[in-house]
């Protein structure tokens, strides 16, 4: 076989990693080098947000794989061991190096590892702790790590990934057990379960307030995982509940949603063409109102049935529920204020600060938020009131943005 280079080399596996999504790296401990030991710094509770993926994620982490080669046959990935792709693969100096020089010409903020499986899950798990361990250890780096964690690992393997990285993440693949049965025979769904209760278990340890010998930091920013959409014929429901799910029994930071894209050669037991972009997209919205904005995954979409495509969860709630509505934002709390169309955290958080002082207008809400004419229906304040507008049959028509249309050229 051919020996490749590292540019080349570097390109592959660059590459084969745009399928993960789940690098964000909010949360992590504050570390610097202002001691005069080590390399780098991460500023702990900031996101790494400086360089943009072509799909739109901020991003700028140096994002490999250690190797593209696979011992397992996941139907729907490019790089199972049936694929016919060209692999390459690092070893861990050329890891380390590549990292510590792009992060010394200012380039990325961190490094995000995964693998495909060499030899043995074992085998790939001790190499890519390696890697954070030769970072950490050797020369010092302070700067934000990431591992992609092998749920058929051993635990003790896991354990050593969390000390080093600040962040680790074990994918449940696809929404279904059977469909991971069906589509990836050699994962299992209950080792990814057990993985996912360890990281668990040894954050909270690693975070337990009141002991006399705390643990070594166990990967402070948490663990997240990822799921396909469209892999599968799992409904948007399906999809969140076991999100919400997953988010009650694990404590994840973030579950990914990565719309399914149709590879090379592949079987007839996957769809020919990929979902549209938008269903990830108001995935990513319903999940945000699980965690942030006080919704309960069925308040969202019924388990058998599929989000709206053409507006967002937050105001099909709201049509659907219109009895609630209009709200008056002077006397409203804050957990109904989160649910009307438009509002956001912080624009309701100032409101409240706001309305303190003095009477909220319409004029007040329109510099506090980003669009009005889509809250106006929903609320009252002390100059507006909306009417029976509220109420019209042919809102939702009025709330639905136009489709995109392509730029006249003359």
């Amino acid at each position: 076989m051919a020996t490749l280079d590292l540019k080349r080399k570097l390109a592959i596996l660059s590459d084969a990693a745009k399928y993960d999504a789940s690098c964000a790296s909010s949360g992590g401990t504050k570390r610097d080098s202002l001691g005069g030991k080590g390399v780098g710094s991460v500023d702990g509770g900031m996101g790494i947000c400086h360089a943009y993926a072509p799909d739109g994620r901020c991003i700028s982490l140096l994002k490999l794989l250690l190797t593209n080669f696979c011992v397992y046959d996941c139907a729907y990935c490019v790089n199972r061991v049936s694929s016919n792709t060209e692999r390459a693969r690092f070893n861990v100096d050329e890891v380390v190096d590549l990292t510590l020089g792009f992060y010394k010409r200012n380039y990325i903020e961190g490094l995000f590892l995964s693998s495909g499986i060499i030899r043995s899950p074992d085998y790939t798990m001790e190499e890519m702790v390696r890697v954070a361990r030769t970072l950490r250890e050797t020369h010092h780096f302070r700067g934000y790590i990431h591992l992609k964690v092998i749920p058929e690992a051993s635990p003790e393997l896991v354990n050593q990934a969390a000390l080093y990285a600040d962040r680790v993440s074990i994918n449940i693949e696809l929404p279904r057990d059977d469909s991971l049965a069906r589509l990836a025979p050699e994962k299992d769904v209950g080792g990814i379960r057990r993985a996912m209760g360890a990281v668990r278990l040894g954050v909270e340890a690693g975070a337990e307030k009141g002991r006399r010998a705390r643990p070594a930091k166990f990967a402070p920013a948490g663990q997240s995982t990822q799921m396909i959409v469209g892999a599968d014929a799992a409904t948007d429901g399906e999809i969140l509940k076991r999100s919400e799910g997953l988010y009650g029994a694990y404590r994840l930071k973030r579950v990914y949603y990565s719309a399914f894209s149709p590879i090379p050669d592949a079987t007839a037991r996957l769809p020919l063409a990929r979902p549209p972009l938008v269903r990830e997209h108001r995935l990513y919205q319903a999940d945000w109102l699980m965690r942030f904005y006080g919704f309960e995954r069925a308040e969202i979409v019924a388990e058998n049935d599929d989000l709206d495509l053409e507006i967002d969860p937050k105001l099909a709630w709201a049509l659907r529920n219109r009895g609630d509505f209009p709200l008056d934002l002077n006397t409203a709390c804050r957990e109904q204020m989160l649910r009307v169309p438009g509002l956001g955290v912080r624009s309701v958080d100032r409101m409240i600060e706001v309305r303190r002082f003095k009477t909220l207008v319409l004029e007040d809400v329109r510099r506090l938020t980003r669009g009005l004419e889509k809250l106006k229906p929903f609320i009252v304040t002390g100059d507006w009131t909306p009417g029976a507008s509220t109420d019209s049959a042919d809102l939702r028509v009025r709330m639905t943005p136009p489709p995109p249309r392509q730029l006249d050229l003359f």
